[in-house]
C-alpha cells in the first residue's frame, strides 16, 4: 500500500508494519505485561456513543482550539516519543515539520534523538518540550534552562515512570542495555533491506543528542544511552521537584502522566497550569485505568478553568470528539505518527494528523456541531435521560355484587 492510500490510522501502523524489523515495530506497537492496559485505553471510547443532532446548519466547521494563549488549527497533537531516529533517521524533525505545517502542537521528547535547540529551530511556536526529572538535580535544573533559553511555548513533566516496567515484547526482542542482538533478531530484521541500510549507514544506534551534552567528550551514542539509564527513572522524584521546577520555569507548565482526582488537585496547587491525562499509553502500569474513565473526575477535581490535554488510545477523529465531551481541551497522540514517519517520513506523520482533522470534520457535521469548543457532554448518549414514560397503573378491580 502506498501512504497516499492510507485512510485510517491502522492502515499507518500496517505500512510501518512491513518497513520496520519486529524488533523496532515492537518497541513502538507493544506495551507492559499482557497490554491490557493498551486494550482498555481502545474500550474505554467505545463504550460511549455519539447522538447527533439533524436539521442544523453545518455547511461550516470549526475545529480550532486555544491552548495556553495561542491558537491552533485542530485539537491534537504529537505526544512525546522517545528513540524515534530509530525507526527513521531524522524522525524528530520530520514529526516536528509535520505538525508546525498542520498548526498542532508537537510534544518533543527529552529521549528524543534530535536536539531540543535542533527541532525548535524547524517548529519554534508549535515545538512543546517534555522531559523526565533525573536522580540528578542540576540536569534537571539544565533542561529548564535549555528549554527557556529555546523559548519552549509549554514545558511537559512526564511524572508515571517511576520505575522501569515489564516491556515483554521488548524482552523477547532484545530491545534493553545492552542491546542482545542475537541471530533469529538479525536475520528478521535482514527482511527489512531498507531500514537495515538507514541503520548501518547512520552508525547504527543513533545518538540522543539531548543527553550528549551531560556525557564526557567524544562518548558514543551507546555511551550515552546507557548514561540516560542510569540517570533514568529516578524513583525520588517528589512533589518537591514539581515545586522546583515550577519556580525556576517562567511559561505554562503541565504534567503529563496524572490519573488520580487528587494528583490533579495537588499539581493545581502547586502552580501547574495543564495535565495530560495519560497512563503512558499502557505502557508502565498494566492494571491501571484508561486516561477517558478518570477524564470526568479529574475535570471536576480542577474545576472547568484548567487545561486538560487527554493522551493514549486516540486513534480516530470521533474519540478526539468523545474526550471533548468528557471534559478535554484536546488530545495528543504517539504511535500513529511514529508509524507514519516509519513509513513515509515527513509525508507519513503529515498524513497522520490529516486522517485525524479529516475524521473530526465529518464527525462534526454528522452530529450537527459546528465548533469544537461548542461540544459538551449533551452530545452523549448516557448523559441523555431517559424518555420512557412509566406505564399507568392498573384500574383497581370492581368489587363483585352478589
Amino acid at each position: 500500500m502506498d501512504i497516499r492510500n492510507a485512510i485510517n490510522l491502522e492502515d499507518l501502523r500496517r505500512l510501518a508494519r512491513r518497513k520496520l524489523p519486529r524488533i523496532a515495530f515492537d518497541f513502538i506497537d507493544g506495551g507492559a505485561d499482557d497490554e491490557r492496559c493498551m486494550a482498555r485505553n481502545r474500550a474505554a471510547f467505545a463504550q460511549h456513543q455519539l447522538v447527533p443532532r439533524y436539521l442544523r446548519d453545518v455547511s461550516k466547521r470549526d475545529q480550532s482550539v486555544s491552548l495556553f494563549g495561542r491558537s491552533y488549527a485542530s485539537p491534537f497533537g504529537i505526544s512525546p516519543t522517545g528513540l524515534a531516529g530509530l525507526w527513521r533517521p531524522g524522525a524528530d524533525l520530520m514529526q516536528a515539520e509535520a505538525a508546525r505545517n498542520a498548526n498542532v502542537p508537537f510534544l518533543l521528547s527529552s529521549s528524543s534523538n534530535d536536539s531540543l535547540e535542533e527541532v525548535v529551530a524547524i517548529a519554534p511556536q508549535h515545538t512543546w518540550f517534555q522531559m523526565y526529572c533525573t536522580s540528578d538535580p542540576k540536569i534537571n535544573d539544565d533542561f529548564v534552562r535549555r528549554a527557556s533559553a529555546a523559548k519552549v511555548p509549554v514545558l511537559v513533566v512526564t511524572i508515571d515512570i517511576p520505575v522501569n516496567s515489564n516491556r515483554e515484547r521488548n524482552r523477547r526482542n532484545g530491545f534493553s542495555r545492552p542491546f542482545r542482538m542475537t541471530l533469529p533478531v538479525v536475520l528478521e530484521a535482514l527482511g527489512h533491506p531498507a531500514w537495515v541500510l538507514r541503520y548501518l549507514r547512520t552508525g547504527g544506534i543513533p545518538m540522543m543528542r539531548n543527553w550528549q551534552p551531560y556525557a564526557r567528550a567524544g562518548a558514543t551514542a551507546a555511551e550515552v544511552a546507557d548514561m540516560f539509564g542510569t540517570l533514568t527513572p529516578a524513583p525520588m522524584v517528589s512533589w518537591d521537584t514539581v515545586r522546583r521546577i515550577r519556580a525556576a520555569w517562567g511559561g505554562p507548565m503541565m504534567l503529563k502522566g496524572i490519573l488520580h482526582p487528587d494528583d490533579a488537585r495537588e499539581a493545581q496547587r502547586v502552580g501547574v497550569d495543564g495535565l495530560v491525562v495519560s497512563n503512558h499509553g499502557g505502557r508502565q502500569l498494566d492494571a491501571a485505568p484508561s486516561p477517558l474513565e478518570m477524564l470526568p473526575a479529574i475535570r471536576a477535581a480542577v474545576g472547568p478553568d484548567m487545561t486538560l490535554v487527554l493522551d493514549s488510545g486516540v486513534r480516530r477523529g470521533s474519540d478526539v470528539v468523545i474526550a471533548r465531551c468528557l471534559g478535554a481541551d484536546a488530545c495528543v497522540f504517539g504511535r500513529p505518527s511514529l508509524y507514519g514517519v516509519a513509513a513515509a517520513g515527513t509525508a507519513g506523520a503529515a498524513k497522520a494528523l490529516q486522517i485525524v482533522r479529516s475524521e473530526i470534520d465529518m464527525v462534526l457535521a454528522q452530529i450537527g456541531c459546528r465548533a469544537f469548543a461548542e461540544l459538551d457532554a449533551g452530545y452523549l448518549a448516557d448523559a441523555i435521560p431517559s424518555t420512557t414514560a412509566a406505564a399507568p397503573a392498573a384500574a383497581p378491580a370492581l368489587a363483585s355484587v352478589a
